[in-house]
């Protein structure tokens, strides 16, 4: 039991939930106030899932779409517990778990009808609602898979393609999402279904573009008479590593040093603003590198 309580006493499990609460509240207004009054069936499962309360209410089952949501969270969390790992299992089940009352949330807080102005949408474009719900859910997503959870539904089949069959998670959303799209053959016509498959295009790419974006650092290499006021710069100030290497001048044959580190872009602005008020000569190049695996984030302690 003490194991498990643990984690609770540590600014990182607070700063995560925080993160995981205001994403999925981001998120879910996405789906609401976007999604659910245009029944636009984007590849996710909320879109499958107003497919389902639609199919079943012709049938005669009324059943809300957040409720909906809730089942079908509910069985794949446990594939997430069991393929993906215990701690993206435990971070989904609070997400997938606080979706619909989420929903419910913006419901009461303020209901889509009153946006609808005689519409049959917020938007009352099913392209401007396409473009407003993609965005908002992009965005949820990057958020929570830098810190190695996820929205549920969707975003579990896409993290299970991810991992087994390595394809990047913007494409994993696409293809899991694209199967979910043709369920909406059962209540939309065909253009509003062609729309959908194109919305789980766009957010294929928006999630890698913001997951780019969030992940983003920079590799800076320096070549500098001065590369050891610069290595203790790093170390000691920006608390990061950094490896040196031995190089010739090409033009000058004279033996060189190059500084190579990977910073964040405040590091970098600050390494910048240093070298550049101790008035350091050299040459430096500095590329975006967006994937960083092994002990990079962790800050170096004496």
């Amino acid at each position: 039991m003490t194991n498990i309580l643990k984690p609770l006493a540590t600014a990182k499990f607070w700063k995560e939930l925080i993160i995981m609460t205001l994403g999925m509240s981001f998120g879910a207004a996405g789906v609401y106030y976007f999604l659910m009054p245009s029944k636009l069936i984007i590849g996710s499962i909320s879109g499958l899932s107003i497919v389902l309360a639609e199919v079943l209410g012709q049938f005669g089952i009324a059943v809300k779409v957040s409720t909906v949501i809730f089942i079908i969270n509910a069985v794949l969390l446990v594939l997430a517990w069991l393929l993906i790992g215990a701690e993206f299992g435990m971070k989904t089940i609070y997400t997938a778990l606080i979706l619909a009352p989420l929903i419910n949330m913006w419901e009461k807080i303020m209901p889509y009808e009153k946006l609808l102005a005689g519409g049959t949408s917020v938007m009352n474009d099913p392209w401007l609602d396409l473009i407003c719900f993609v965005l908002m859910l992009s965005i949820c997503q990057a958020l929570l898979f830098r810190i190695n959870a996820s929205t549920g539904g969707l975003d579990i089949i896409a993290k299970i393609v991810n991992k087994y069959l390595h394809f990047d998670i913007g494409m994993s959303v696409t293809i899991a999402g694209a199967l979910i799209c043709c369920s909406a053959f059962a209540i939309n016509p065909f253009r509003m279904v062609v729309i959908g498959l194109i919305g789980t295009w766009i957010n294929g790419i928006a999630v890698d573009y913001f997951t780019d974006t969030l992940n983003k650092r920079k590799r800076v290499c320096i070549i500098s008479d001065n590369h050891e006021e610069i290595r203790r710069f790093i170390i000691e100030k920006l608390e990061r590593g950094c490896s040196l290497y031995q190089l010739k001048g090409g033009y000058s044959g004279e033996d060189k040093v190059e500084v190579v580190a990977l910073l964040t872009q405040n590091e970098y602005a600050a390494l910048f603003t240093y070298m550049k008020e101790q008035g350091f000569n050299g040459f430096m190049t500095a590329g975006n590198v967006s994937e960083i695996y092994g002990s990079w984030h962790i800050k170096r302690r004496d």
